[in-house]
């Protein structure tokens, strides 16, 4: 008789192998209808992700409905280094994103960010070029500019400095306050004789495809952005950790069960 222990890991499993299916088909179609470098970027983890969860169902579905135990030790093995990696990412991801905040403007809607105010390893990925060419890449991709502008067109300074800016917008669209340029449009601004104490003052441009996109600040509203998902992430995992371990808790049991049967082969043995 087929204890509950091994119904229950494999009917989770099924859930995992269905919830697989959508994850690979995402990957796949991403790789052949992506059409800017950042989706590109996500069809390889999506499909690495897809086959990972599909292979790993079936070897526990197998394992435990079939008691083939040698299987089911493979899956155990599996689940618990993943158990592991999935405690250290979430652990990571609040120790990383733990600093870092924006600063309020008085009389702004918006606040300004600074770089040197998150971690340093979240520093030192902005900071490479070879990285930032290609998160830059992906900023003018999206638009994130271009859409503050047709949102704000012909709006009056005042009303713009009132605007509840994101991270991003205020980082990458707009030069720093600092800078002390005067406002044409939400993303045109002219440049004040004189130096400027802010070296971003410097790299602004007003060219859609520039503004402040090189800039410290437009690097640390990045950042802001993935201190706040990494947090909703992290939440998330921690969720799945739970899952994990009562998916591997009742593995246990089904595997004591092919054990206490003598379900040691390849087999379920009557």
């Amino acid at each position: 008789m087929v204890r509950c222990s091994n119904n229950l890991v494999g009917i989770l499993n099924f859930i995992v192998f269905l919830l697989s299916i959508p994850i690979l088909a995402g990957g796949i179609w991403l790789s052949q209808n992506g059409s800017t470098e950042c989706e590109g970027f996500l069809d390889k983890p999506l499909i690495a992700l897809g086959v990972f969860l599909m292979v790993v169902a079936i070897v526990g579905l197998i394992g435990s409905c079939c008691r083939v135990t040698w299987l089911l030790w493979t899956y155990l093995f599996v689940m618990f280094l993943l158990i592991l990696l999935v405690f250290s990412i979430t652990v990571f991801a609040f120790v990383v994103t733990n600093k870092g905040a924006g600063e309020k403007v008085s009389g702004r809607g918006y606040k300004e960010y600074r770089l040197g105010d998150y971690s340093n390893w979240l520093q030192k990925r902005v900071n490479s070029d070879k990285n930032w060419n290609k998160i830059r890449s992906c900023l003018a991709d999206s638009k994130v500019c271009s859409k503050l502008e047709d949102k704000l067109v012909g709006v009056p300074v005042n009303n713009f400095y009132n605007e509840h800016l994101t991270a991003l917008q205020s980082g990458c669209c707009k030069p720093s306050e600092q800078c002390q340029f005067t406002y044409v449009s939400a993303t045109n601004w002219t440049k004040t004789a004189g130096t400027q104490p802010n070296p971003d003052c410097q790299s602004w441009d007003n060219a859609p495809n520039k503004l402040c996109f090189d800039c410290q600040s437009c690097k640390a509203g990045l950042l802001d952005n993935v201190k706040s998902a990494w947090k909703k992430v992290a939440v998330v995992n921690i969720i799945f950790l739970v899952f994990l371990i009562i998916v591997y808790s009742v593995g246990c049991c089904a595997l004591r069960n092919n054990k206490r049967d003598g379900s040691y082969g390849y087999g379920y043995k009557p």
